[in-house]
């Protein structure tokens, strides 16, 4: 019988919390039967939104956080005063032990202040990088860093390349997943400086499958696996494509409906225009994992509802399964 999984998760962060952070909650225990759940935030509002569901209710526990750290806050001023904050508790839970990981749509600069800060670093992790998966033409490709480290070094994102090279291999189930750098063309000698004196580095690893540059336009077609960047390059990238996708789904709509013979057209195709979409919906493939820490935090977009909420639960359960820190650490012990 396998371990049970615990993943404390903060109902209070995010644009549609509590209600739908507690509907994953409950999606997510009844799709997995070794996954036990810890809310933190407003007992009673939990407690009202739980009592609305049918679950198991020795697999889901509250507990209760007073405060809440909005987005408005400085992250590291807020994660030190609020030591009764849903996030603080949470990632206190996992730092003890008794959360495996935490899942929140809250604050991102608090999630990853309180990553670093609460949880800490592996033993030989430089910065941990916000890896969120983007779909694509062939599947999915992670993207590292999309937010933690703008101001990266080379050795930085040569750890960013072995960490999301094992978290793809791992978790994806992608065998000698393809790496490459964010560049403006596919000549080794382009680019500005960091991705300069990255190249070489990435090149000489024997560890990992660098196959060179991607340029952004190739990123969609699925041109990598492991896609590697600092996080200003990774947030614009992953802004736009999010953008992009919303405006042109927005648009066929709009063009579907404007004539009565373009309406009954999309009678005839929505099923198959549907399922095609779907693989593009980047809700269910769960949220952005902070590598490099001593326990996972996963960070969800803050407009995420309960689809997302629950892939990003049960991402944490093949996380743990695949013990993917202790690959992290030997992977570094080994490249030291």
């Amino acid at each position: 019988m396998q371990k049970t999984i615990t993943v404390a998760v903060d109902a209070m962060g995010g644009d549609n919390a509590p209600s739908e952070i507690v509907k994953g909650a409950v999606l997510a225990v009844s799709e997995a039967k070794d996954l036990k759940i810890i809310i933190t935030g407003d007992e009673v509002v939990i407690g009202k939104e739980l009592n609305e569901y049918n679950y198991d209710k020795k697999r889901i526990d509250i507990v209760h956080a007073p405060e809440v750290i909005t987005n408005c806050e400085s992250p590291v001023l807020a994660i030190r005063r609020k030591k009764n904050s849903s996030i603080v508790m949470a990632l206190n839970m996992v730092k003890n032990g008794e959360a495996d990981a935490f899942v929140s749509a809250g604050s991102t600069g608090a999630v990853l202040a309180g990553g670093q800060l609460i949880v800490g670093r592996i033993e030989g992790v430089e910065r941990p990088p916000l890896a969120p998966l983007l779909p694509t033409m062939k599947g999915v490709s992670l993207l590292v860093d999309c937010g933690a480290n703008v101001d990266a070094r080379p050795s930085h994102l040569v750890q960013f390349a072995r960490m999301g090279s094992i978290y793809m291999e791992n978790v994806i189930g992608i065998k000698n997943p393809r790496v490459a750098i964010v560049n403006i063309g596919a000549e080794e000698e382009k680019g500005n400086l960091l991705v300069k004196e990255t190249f070489p580095l990435l090149k000489s690893c024997t560890d990992i499958n660098f196959i060179g540059s991607i340029e952004a336009r190739e990123i969609p077609y699925g041109g990598a696996d492991v896609i590697v960047c600092e996080a200003f390059v990774g947030n614009v990238i992953l802004k736009l494509y999010e953008g992009l996708g919303s405006a042109l789904i927005g648009k066929i709509k709009t063009g579907l409906m404007s004539t009565t013979r373009s309406k009954i057209g999309a009678l005839l195709c929505k099923p198959a225009l549907k399922e095609t979409l779907k693989d593009f919906d980047a809700s269910q493939y769960g949220g952005a994992p902070l590598l490099g820490l001593k326990g996972l935090v996963v960070k969800t977009h803050g407009s995420s509802k309960s689809i997302e909420i629950k892939n990003s639960i049960l991402q944490c359960v093949t996380f743990t399964r695949q013990q993917i820190n202790d690959k992290i650490k030997i992977n570094l012990s080994n490249n030291e």
